[in-house]
């Protein structure tokens, strides 16, 4: 199975539909292949944090700081749900075009980092609340995820992927993805939206199962070494 989604690293539901995702995929044991879109919440968002989480959560939805508290701490709660250590109250917002372009690094020389590289990039921002438009932190995730240092600070001192980038973002804008995160399951069927993990469960299995009709259809149109049109 192939699964596409996009999303970006300073969105709390994308850090927790993958996880509750991944779980569902682990507990049926399924063989999936990622592809990984880059998604910016805000392309024009600055290099220096300029506002709490909670300041911005409160503009964005025009809540009162008290109800934008009340909201962040209950995204927190279900990042906690999964055992993730979220700190969303405390995470420092800027700018992740420059972690989108080392996604882009990694899926072109390192296909076997990717996921660990996009783990380590959410961990930093929600678990350990690093600022991911600061190349130095950049660089130690990078690294510590085993890509070339040479090769991260060549991407961090240049433009190297931001055409990858946008063409992600012309893509999901395309086809009318406006938040993320989206998932595109086997390129037929789309789910918008973190769902639980019961239902990501459900989604799998209906798939496995239409998957395996398929096969089936298959199978039967061709016998005595001649195919049904």
């Amino acid at each position: 199975m192939k699964i596409t989604y996009w999303s970006d690293f300073a969105c709390p539901y994308c850090y927790i539909g993958n996880t509750r995702l991944k779980r569902a995929i682990d507990d049926l044991n399924l063989d999936v292949e990622f592809d990984i879109r880059a998604f910016e919440l805000d392309q024009n968002a600055p290099e220096n944090v300029q506002s709490t989480t909670v300041e911005r959560f409160s503009k964005k939805y025009g809540l009162s700081l008290e109800d934008a508290k009340r909201q962040v701490a209950q995204i927190s709660g279900l990042g906690h749900d999964e055992g993730i250590d979220f700190k969303y109250e405390t995470t420092l917002y800027t700018n992740t075009r420059d972690a989108h372009r080392l996604m882009k690094l990694a899926q072109s020389k390192y296909h076997d980092k990717v996921e660990k590289l996009s783990e380590s990039l959410f961990d930093a921002y929600f678990v350990e609340n690093l600022k991911l438009a600061d190349k130095d932190v950049l660089l130690k995730i990078a690294s510590d995820a085993e890509l070339d240092e040479n090769d991260v600070k060549d991407v961090l001192n240049s433009n190297l992927y931001n055409s990858e980038v946008e063409n992600d973002e012309n893509i999901a804008l395309s086809v009318g993805i406006h938040a993320v995160p989206f998932y595109l399951f086997d390129n037929k069927y789309s789910i918008p939206g973190a769902l639980s993990y019961d239902d990501f469960k459900k989604v799998l299995t209906q798939i496995i199962a239409e998957n395996e009709v398929d096969d089936d259809k298959k199978a039967d149109s061709c016998s005595n070494g001649a195919c049904k049109i």
